[in-house]
């Protein structure tokens, strides 16, 4: 039997699954997912975990079962490309024949003393839950630091204030304006949606220090009760440790066909992948298809497909809270109740066709 090991079961990894276990495969091929947990992970609703507005259970999903499919559960701690295996921090380690490695990323903080220290994440599912606790325990008119006025800061920040409008909730970003790569309009009806909602913006911050409930913004030493990191994401250690090429953002470079240059039998999805677009669940799970047919003719020993169109992205949502959200959809912008009502059967959809 030749093991395909699979590295993660995010959004890359789980559709990957999904179409193996959708598809016949090959009798001597195995797969082994390699996880932390015993589930598939939600991460795109890690804000909400996060902000208490919804339960652990609901950013869960099973894996999939096979007879040919088998899970382990552990932390990786190298992969090593030359002898096909797998080392991890407290266990044996583990071979395959091909791989994916699908891992995904951990916060990056841009070398800001203090700030892995002293900040809270919601970049993995028990990150999330640590940052709930340490939220939804603050008395009444605390001050919660958010640090990053991207998608998932912004989505913290609303998440939170509508579940605890006593707290005193102060979104910091080192630029103009929020959401700077989106369009103005949809930056400008998010701010009035924060000014409605007395969630204070704090714009071009510098935040050159963080110490325990201490924030150094500029000049300015901000007393906080809770600050959360959401200013940046990087690959994971154990592929910023490959010594293979990756770009300035230490994300690996890939062939047309989502390997490894000079490891054919190694592929990479997701997070840990260069692919010339923002991270996204939707990126990840459009590579996986591609790595899907890949493998297939790899299998079948017929000749491998030389290019592959552009993945073709639908458009980004964001909630704003319950009721209201925010996003582009074929280059539109749209704003208020239907964006939310969007991103919600999205997320229906995504739970209907893997539950």
């Amino acid at each position: 039997m030749k093991n395909l090991v699979i590295l993660g079961g995010g959004y890359g990894g789980m559709r990957l699954l999904n179409k193996l276990t959708d598809h016949h495969f090959p009798e001597d091929i195995h797969v082994t997912l390699v996880d932390r947990v015993p589930y598939h992970c939600l991460k795109t609703e890690f804000y909400a975990l996060a902000a208490g507005s919804i339960s652990d259970h609901a950013v869960r999903v099973s894996f999939p079962k096979h007879e040919r499919i088998s899970y382990k559960y552990g932390e990786v701690s190298t992969i090593d490309l030359e002898k096909k295996r797998i080392l991890f921090s407290q266990d044996e380690p583990l071979a395959y024949d091909e791989l994916i490695i699908g891992l995904g990323c951990e916060d990056k903080h841009h070398n800001i003393p203090g700030a892995a220290e002293y900040t809270y994440s919601i970049q993995s599912i028990d990150k999330s839950r640590s940052t709930y606790q340490a939220l939804n325990n603050l008395g009444h008119g605390k001050v919660v630091a958010i640090i990053g006025g991207g998608l998932s800061g912004i989505e913290l920040a609303s998440e939170l204030i509508e579940g605890r409008p006593d707290l005193d909730i102060r979104l910091y970003d080192r630029n103009d304006k929020i959401l700077s790569a989106f369009p103005t309009k949809l930056s400008n009806y998010v701010e009035s949606w924060f000014v409605e909602h007395n969630v204070t913006l704090v714009h071009n911050s510098n935040i050159t220090r963080i110490e325990q409930n201490l924030l150094y913004n500029h000049d300015e030493v901000v007393q906080c009760d809770a600050i959360v990191w959401t200013a940046g994401i990087q690959p994971v250690a154990p592929v910023r440790n490959m010594p293979v090429e990756k770009d300035k953002g230490n994300k690996i470079i890939l062939t047309k066909q989502h390997t490894i240059p000079g490891y054919p039998d190694v592929f990479v999805v997701g997070d840990c992948a260069s692919l010339g677009h923002a991270p996204s669940a939707q990126l990840a799970e459009g590579q996986a298809e591609q790595i899907y047919q890949v493998l297939l003719k790899k299998w079948a020993n017929e000749p491998l497909p030389e290019s592959f169109p552009p993945i073709k992205l639908k458009g980004i949502l964001g909630s704003l809270g319950k009721k209201h959200g925010f996003g582009l959809m074929a280059e539109r912008p749209i704003t208020g109740r239907m964006a939310r009502v969007l991103k919600s059967g999205v997320l229906w959809m995504y739970k209907y066709h893997n539950g």
